[in-house]
């Protein structure tokens, strides 16, 4: 059987307050914040949380391009292979982030990604996102009960 976690990130300014969360339903979620971020880092923050606190086949739903294309299309592969750098052999933007993440799923090797429209009425994403913007407004972490 397979989980579906949606992740969402968020920002208020970019960089600025920022949010993160993650939801498997409107029963089972968490969310956090930091203080000075930018809206990348906490999409990468909600998914890496999600694949860290769940366990067994996942899907991981967000509406992060950025998110989803590093896995679905293996970019994390030319960016190790160029030593970090991108594309533009630039250093990859968030590497702090991405190197644990991308070990993490590899790692597990039953973790799969899905891109869904952000605010476009999906049910899941519009919670997730409510949950990323009110952990970046208030910088109180939250998990359900």
């Amino acid at each position: 059987m397979t989980t579906t976690v949606y992740t969402d990130g968020a920002c208020s300014g970019n960089p600025g307050p920022g949010g993160w969360a993650w939801a498997t339903d409107r029963e089972h979620f968490a969310a956090g914040g930091e203080a000075h971020t930018t809206n990348q880092r906490m999409e990468i923050r909600a998914a890496y949380e999600a694949v860290k606190a769940l366990s067994g086949r996942l899907e991981v739903v967000s509406d992060s391009t950025y998110v989803v294309n590093c896995f679905r299309d293996r970019w994390w592969e030319g960016w190790i292979r160029r030593g970090w750098k991108n594309s533009k052999k630039e250093p990859v933007a968030n590497r702090d982030l991405w190197e644990p993440f991308i070990e993490l799923v590899n790692s597990r090797g039953d973790v799969t990604f899905r891109w869904v429209k952000g605010h476009s009425g999906h049910p899941m994403n519009d919670f997730v996102d409510e949950l990323a913007v009110e952990a970046g407004r208030t910088q109180s972490p939250r998990t359900s009960p």
